[in-house]
């Protein structure tokens, strides 16, 4: 499987490449704000970037009482709770650098949320920052920060 995920990682990568140097980056459609569509795209590249880095993604998008967590996925014996932060500009700081102690706090309060419903809990678990940052001049860059804080 993990020819496969670095093909489909390889293709988006392409894929979002060819995109960047057509229209600059998201573009609003059918009336949907341009951030939450730049949001979804890089959501989808962050997820194959973890597949072919030999992440297994168990759940994305998951929403519990306590918030939501972008991917939970395993990473040897490791449950990781991975954040996903997609910029076009960097003029507000590196795309990980938005994740503030608040919503640290929050992801950290799904992350125990989820954990309770699990039949086995992990021995270990982390908290992971994928950082996608989209400029047509300096091109796609995708960065994973591993333990990026605690919970």
């Amino acid at each position: 499987m993990p020819w496969f995920a670095k093909l489909m990682y390889r293709a988006l990568l392409w894929k979002e490449r060819q995109r960047a140097r057509r229209d600059g980056g998201a573009t609003a459609t059918r009336g949907r704000p341009a951030h939450l569509i730049l949001g979804e795209r890089g959501e989808t590249l962050a997820y194959w970037f973890l597949r072919q880095a030999g992440y297994i993604v168990v759940a994305r998008n998951r929403r519990g009482r306590a918030g939501e967590v972008d991917m939970v996925a395993r990473d040897g014996p490791v449950l990781a709770f991975v954040e996903v932060k997609t910029r076009t500009s960097e003029e507000a700081g590196p795309p990980e650098s938005a994740v503030t102690r608040a919503q640290q706090k929050r992801i950290a309060k799904a992350a125990r949320e989820h954990m309770r419903k699990m039949k086995r809990r992990p021995a270990a678990y982390r908290f992971d920052i994928v950082s996608v940052f989209c400029d047509a001049s300096a091109g796609l860059q995708v960065r994973l920060t591993k333990d990026a804080f605690k919970g």
